[in-house]
């Protein structure tokens, strides 16, 4: 017999794909189009597994998954939506939904979804285990505006499936991403969105600590431990009891506060400098770096066994220049932040927005933010356009950009001139001479990191690593030490 899908979706397009995949893995799917055929197919018949969109004809399907749950208390329900923020997620994993799949969605990894769920349908029916194992707790609702980020990039579907997933749990989390890409933002919902809301919220930045001081400030001193401790201190570790402690910068702590840092996550027990007692702290670590720390594990100045303790559950921030669809909006919610904060109201059209979009941004979001608060200081008008945005921008990056580009056309023209290239040979000799300094700059860039100089070029890293052996290039060359 086969597997049943109850498919909820009121696009016949969507629906026809999504049916003709299920079809070809063995799956026999009924489709309905509103909250009244499902809750009318839930009552004649059951399903093993149902997929639902969100936005419906006649009404929001998430706000009456309990009339479901009610009629099918084990059926996995998946969740499809192409509302793709944040919100969304958390409102689709606060219906304990078994996956949620922002469109839109990669038909492979939905029938695999399906083929999971029915699975774990089957192993309940069977006493195997019960429709609240990993379910979210019930979280207040939250309005898109009170959340900490703002657009419905693909870049940024996984991040927020990422925060939905690990919000019920204690498990470490490690943050990695450039600078200015949100690292603490994303710390901060996972806190606020998950069971130790409650409790304390600590960040620390390690880079920001002088080396001698670092295991004073995670762990607390006592009175007389060195010169200048006039009284006890607590630390970080101490301060954070019951909530999350937030490791910034991780990738520059010194190598004796890793040592004792792991021993902590370990133990779950801390000793303040100067002290004998052994202290029990109950804490959540999510740690943060923007430094390749596998090139640093290998150089020995991170410590290969603690990256493995924090990296449970990797999450990687994407830098603005990959999630420029975003930008409109981010910028939008920042000028309706800089009104909040006593500027001018201002709106900002499409002309503006697409010179914006054109920028490389190697602060990321922080550097649109502080461009767009110039902007709201500098505007004149209720509109801000393309002129205002050209001559508020840094004039010297602008016209670097261009140098740089008009001396690689220049740097191209003049090797077509030496090279003497035979007639229809072109396009391969050019990449056989520009490719081999493009890929050890991506590595120099990146400091040897493969994965970051693929997303760089924006090639796959297996395609990466295969060219790399044919170029007879060595990335560890680049891991910063050179």
């Amino acid at each position: 017999m086969k597997p049943t899908v109850l498919l909820v979706e009121d696009d016949k397009g969507i629906s026809t794909v999504i049916t003709a995949a299920l079809s070809e893995e063995g799956f026999e799917t009924t489709n309905c189009a509103s909250i009244a055929e499902r809750d009318e197919l839930l009552g004649a018949q059951q399903f093993d597994v149902m997929l639902t969109d969100i936005m419906l004809e006649d009404g929001d399907g998430l706000e009456t998954i309990s009339a479901v749950r009610s009629k099918a208390p084990t059926m996995p329900i998946i969740v499809l939506s192409a509302q793709n923020t944040l919100d969304t997620a958390v409102r689709a994993s606060e219906t304990a939904a078994f996956e949620y799949f922002p469109k839109p969605f990669d038909l492979d990894e939905l029938t695999r979804a399906v083929r999971q769920a029915t699975v774990q349908a089957a192993g309940q029916k069977l006493g195997l285990g019960t429709s609240e194992a990993g379910a979210a707790p019930a979280l207040e609702e939250a309005s898109q505006e009170g959340l900490p980020f703002v657009g419905r990039s693909q870049a940024m579907q996984g991040v927020y499936r990422m925060i939905t997933r690990v919000m019920s749990n204690d498990l470490t989390v490690l943050i990695t991403g450039e600078s200015g890409t949100g690292k603490e933002l994303v710390a901060e919902a996972i806190h606020e969105l998950g069971a130790r809301k409650t409790g304390p919220f600590v960040a620390v930045n390690t880079a920001a600590i002088p080396h001698d001081l670092i295991e004073s400030e995670l762990f607390g001193h006592e009175k007389g431990a060195f010169t200048g401790a006039v009284s006890q201190s607590l630390g970080k570790f101490e301060q954070a009891h019951g909530g999350t402690l937030f490791l910034d910068e991780i990738g520059d702590m010194p190598a004796e506060a890793q040592t004792r840092l792991l021993r902590a996550l370990q133990s779950g027990r801390i000793r303040r400098v100067g002290g004998r007692q052994e202290i029990a702290v109950n804490v959540r670590i999510v740690a943060a770096t923007n430094r390749a720390l596998e090139p640093m594990i290998e150089a020995g100045s991170f410590r290969e066994d603690l990256y493995y303790r924090l990296n449970v559950v990797p999450i990687e921030l994407p830098p603005l220049r990959d999630r420029r669809d975003d930008i409109g909006a981010l910028v939008r919610n920042f000028l309706v932040q800089a009104e909040k904060e006593g500027l001018p109201a201002h709106k900002i059209d499409e002309e503006a927005i697409a010179l914006l979009e054109k920028r490389p941004w190697r602060g990321n979001v922080r550097e649109l933010r502080n461009v767009a608060l110039r902007l709201a200081l500098l505007a004149r008008d209720d509109v801000i356009d393309a002129a205002l945005v050209a001559d508020a921008l840094p004039k010297s990056e602008t016209d670097s950009a261009a140098k740089n580009a008009a001396g690689y056309q220049g740097a191209l023209a003049g090797w077509l001139k030496e090279a003497n290239v035979p007639f229809g040979t072109l396009y391969h000799s050019s990449l056989a001479a520009f490719e081999k300094p493009l890929f050890e700059h991506a590595l120099r860039e990146t400091e040897g990191n493969q994965v970051r100089a693929a997303q760089l070029l924006g090639i796959n890293r297996n395609t990466l690593r295969k060219r790399l052996g044919e170029l007879e290039i060595r990335a560890e060359a680049f891991n910063g030490r050179n």
